[in-house]
């Protein structure tokens, strides 16, 4: 009788599986579905901005014939710029409007749950803090880029046909705009962009953001801007000098290191790259260091840190 009341629960043990022994990659991947759900400015924002511009864009097609009239009489250069001046506005748009949410993401991505006190329950899952932060991280490093990427892509290839088919129609041959546009080219400097400076170049402040997320208890933003301030007007004050003011903008803008041709749009046709400089400059790679530094603290912190 005694053997066969202990079988049940036996076999019962036998078959359950420890709820431990979830895939890292499980738990990163529905990690990162649960952002999305969450945050749905990562996407929506984006989205919109998108939808504005282009119907700006479709009011400023009526304008086209008599505007491409005037480019034509202008020199190359001049119609150049002339020419990719609304796409270029399309693509700083949404690279501006993907910064902007993936800072506040980040101010909030762990501040939030801690507000919340939805960690309590988060953390009852079989979730490490290392996936939670880097499923939080991410976000302004992959899916923020990835977004902002397709987007740009499909509003300028719709603005391309849109004008071509109303140059069409009034009389001009659109060639003059597909020459001057080189659009894979454009898209392809677009993602280099994205890639070297508002993923690993900025890389730093998205984990330092992150950092404060996990460690403020009220007002991240100002705990996040403050002490880089703090140190900004110290150094003013005591030694009458800006460099840690002019580093922390040379980090923001992008760096000659990230950004070849100064005062230029990344995607601008005649820009040339300069990868091999750019992985050797020292400034990506102490940049990479601090990131990985940050990170780490965000999720020792994550683990000891209680609701607020």
């Amino acid at each position: 009788m005694n053997t066969s009341s202990n079988a049940v629960p036996d076999a019962f043990q036998a078959q359950s599986v420890p709820i431990n022994s979830l895939p890292p990659t499980h738990a990163f991947y529905w990690s990162l579905r649960r952002e999305l759900w969450e945050f749905r400015s990562i996407y929506l924002a984006p989205l919109i901005a998108s939808a504005l511009f282009l119907f700006g864009f479709l009011i400023s097609l009526m304008h086209l014939p008599s505007r491409t009239r005037g480019i034509a009489a202008l020199d190359p250069v001049q119609q150049q710029k002339a020419i990719l001046s609304p796409y270029h506005m399309a693509a700083g748009l949404l690279m501006l409007v993907t910064l902007i949410v993936g800072v506040f993401y980040c101010l909030d991505a762990l501040y939030g749950e801690r507000r919340d006190r939805s960690i309590l329950f988060w953390k009852s899952l079989p979730v490490s803090d290392l996936t939670a932060v880097l499923s939080k991280a991410s976000i302004p490093f992959v899916v923020l880029p990835v977004i902002g990427f397709s987007l740009t892509v499909i509003l300028q290839l719709i603005m391309l046909v849109l004008s071509s088919i109303v140059l069409a129609a009034s009389g001009f041959a659109p060639a003059l705009l597909w020459s001057n546009l080189s659009f894979f080219r454009s898209s392809f400097l677009l993602l280099y962009h994205l890639v070297t400076v508002h993923v690993i170049w900025h890389a730093p402040f998205y984990a330092w953001f992150l950092l404060i997320s996990a460690w403020a208890r009220r007002a991240p933003f100002l705990w996040a801007i403050l002490p880089p301030l703090f140190v900004a007007v110290l150094e003013r004050a005591a030694f009458n000098t800006n460099y840690f003011a002019f580093f922390l903008l040379h980090r923001a803008y992008g760096g000659a290191e990230a950004i070849p041709p100064p005062h230029s749009m990344p995607m601008d046709p005649m820009t040339h790259l300069t990868f091999a400089h750019y992985l050797t400059s020292p400034g990506l790679w102490l940049g990479l260091l601090a990131t990985a530094a940050f990170l780490a603290a965000a999720v020792r912190l994550r683990r000891h840190q209680s609701p607020v």
